[in-house]
């Protein structure tokens, strides 16, 4: 009894695969086309995600591009930058040398008049002791000329002081202004003057 319920079975199977396979064919050819027509919106998104990525390589090496000039632009600001502070630098120290050459001619002219000064002393004493006679004359005389020469001599440094002070101002006031133009030219710049 099992082997005719089985062939039973398979003959039915044959009966029943035939029909239902027209009906999966048709089933599947809607579904076939709506896989065609999903298969088309791939292919477009496809393209159209290559063209997006095409864009945006291009958008890239503009970026890149226009970065690597800024660095450039920052990098020759900066060189310029340092090229007028070394001006700056050379300016000042040879404000500077010209400063120590005048207070050198200075210290010069000082030991020049005080060296004097001794001699004056020195001859002073060798005619007070020729001449004890005039020995109250002379004294007075001494006393007359020492008093001279230590007017002159705190008048030339008063003066000598006074010209060191108007220079010094002077240099100070002006270090002060183009330290303030190039803090305010590193502003105008977007840099920190903090930083350099």
């Amino acid at each position: 009894m099992p082997l005719p319920k089985k062939r039973k079975v398979k003959k039915t199977r044959k009966q029943k695969s035939s029909v239902p396979g027209e009906e999966t064919h048709k089933k599947a050819s809607p579904e076939a086309d709506a896989l065609k027509q999903h298969l088309v919106l791939q292919r477009d998104l496809a393209k159209q995600a290559m063209i997006d990525r095409e864009g945006f390589r291009q958008r890239l090496t503009e970026l890149e591009r226009e970065l690597e000039e800024a660095q450039k632009d920052k990098k020759d600001i900066y060189e310029e930058m340092i090229r007028q502070y070394q001006q700056f630098q050379c300016q000042t120290d040879s404000q500077i040398q010209h400063l120590e050459a005048e207070k050198q001619n200075l210290q010069e002219e000082l030991a020049a008049c005080q060296k004097s000064l001794r001699r004056s002393e020195e001859e002073q004493a060798k005619i007070s002791e020729e001449k004890e006679r005039a020995e109250a004359q002379m004294q007075q005389k001494a006393e007359e000329m020492e008093k001279e020469w230590e007017r002159i001599l705190h008048d030339s440094l008063d003066q000598v002081l006074f010209k060191l002070q108007a220079t010094k101002l002077g240099w100070e006031k002006e270090a002060a202004l183009i330290h303030t133009e190039y803090k305010n030219a590193l502003k105008e710049f977007g840099l920190n003057p903090l930083e350099f």
